[in-house]
């Protein structure tokens, strides 16, 4: 775990798959965290890259990514997703 620059609570760096927490919901808080770190500061993984690494479906990767651009962190393009200037 690591502490959250917002607040002070704490952000677990992998999926908990006996968490009441949606998967989606938390990987989004792990790429938020990861933003607001300075950790992730342009381009953001791919939903397939994310989907391997965290060991979930794409589709998961997908919601999660899009709950962030509906949040205004990211942003989405042909090419992909990145931080945008508030992120």
């Amino acid at each position: 775990m690591i502490k959250c620059a917002s607040g002070g609570s704490m952000v677990q760096r992998v999926i908990d798959p006996d968490s009441p927490i949606p998967y989606y919901e938390q990987l989004a808080a792990i790429l938020r965290d990861k933003i607001s770190r300075k950790e992730i500061t342009a381009r953001v993984p791919s939903i397939v890259t994310l989907a391997q690494e965290y060991g979930i479906a794409k589709r998961t990767a997908q919601h999660a990514l899009t709950v962030l651009k509906d949040e205004g962190l990211i942003t989405a393009t042909r090419k992909g997703y990145y931080v945008t200037e508030r992120g």
